[in-house]
């Protein structure tokens, strides 16, 4: 256990205060993209890729890295910009998201930065690539501010492998399920992919889904019922949200709930798509009460269900 929580501390002393680090890389071009470095397991140079036949047309190649056969997906074909062109300057950064690795082909990798999440920004409401934004901040290039897009990989991800909303019949208890219908839950997540598909998976049962992007969001709207002399634990039957988002990240979100008397008791799911021996201890560490791995509709309806079932035995 001890090797268990040396590693949360290693990998959540960031979020934890609120703190991120991005690697940021080009994809072809002079505009600076990024991905959280949370997820990162190594950049390596292009290794040889191998035809699928019959795959999405994003995926570039399977290579083999570290004895693994892992799907190489052309990033910046993924954002609606176009194949990415081969050089020398390209690169493969190896990921981990939704329990499965895949590597994403991108051009030069500038450097990580560590910067706070109030420094993140929700990107503009326009189309285009900004669809493919989970958010935006400015960092300095030669002197000269610059927009950093950070991708919302799971959006990518989702498009070529497409989340699944249907739950298993063995997983629904049928004494719980009148019970969902008109229950009330919090969803906070940057990515929209990620917030349709807990919305799609519970209002199959009736339940309402209120959204919000960021923790700074959820977090004023907890505030204003308490200061409206609302019980919080009546409005939702709990809340479920992502750890990585602009302004106010999952882990910081918790703690502020857990420092507030007036609801500190909130039942709280932390939905992430970081998987990893550590997540039992993570929860633990920064103060949740259920861990739910993205996209797992199996599990996120057995999370409500244990709630649900505190609340009518109690």
């Amino acid at each position: 256990m001890t090797n268990i929580l040396d590693s949360v501390d290693s990998r959540t002393r960031l979020v934890g205060e609120n703190r991120l680090e991005l690697l940021m890389f080009y994809l072809g071009a002079n505009q600076p993209f990024a991905i959280n470095v949370f997820k990162v397991r190594e950049v390596i140079k292009v290794p040889k890729l191998s035809q699928m036949p019959g795959s999405h047309a994003n995926i570039r190649g399977v290579a083999m890295i570290r004895g693994k056969s892992i799907p190489v997906i052309d990033l910046r074909q993924s954002i609606g910009m176009g194949s990415i062109g081969m050089s020398d300057e390209c690169n493969v950064i190896v990921t981990e998201y939704n329990r499965t690795i895949q590597a994403f082909l991108v051009g030069q990798v500038i450097n990580i930065k560590n910067m706070g999440w109030d420094e993140i920004m929700e990107p503009p409401a326009s189309s285009g690539r900004n669809n493919y934004l989970t958010a935006i901040t400015r960092q300095d290039f030669d002197g000269q501010p610059r927009l950093v897009e950070i991708v919302d990989v799971e959006k990518i991800l989702a498009e070529i492998v497409a989340y699944e909303v249907g739950v298993s019949e063995d997983v629904l208890d049928p004494q719980l399920t009148p019970y969902m219908a008109g229950q009330r839950v919090l969803v906070v997540d940057d990515s929209s992919t990620a917030r349709a598909q807990v919305s799609e998976t519970l209002s199959q049962f009736g339940v309402e889904c209120i959204m919000k992007k960021n923790g700074a969001e959820a977090l004023r709207l907890l505030k204003g019922w308490c200061d409206e002399g609302k019980n919080v634990s009546d409005e939702i039957l709990l809340l479920i949200t992502d750890a990585e988002m602009p302004e106010m990240d999952g882990y910081k979100l918790t703690h502020e709930i857990r420092s507030d008397s007036r609801m500190s008791d909130l039942y709280i799911a932390l939905n992430t798509s970081l998987s990893g021996s550590f997540n039992e201890a993570m929860v633990e560490k920064v103060g949740c009460n259920q861990f739910i791995s993205k996209f797992q509709p199996d599990l996120l309806v057995t999370v409500v269900q244990e709630r649900l079932r505190q609340i009518v035995s109690s």
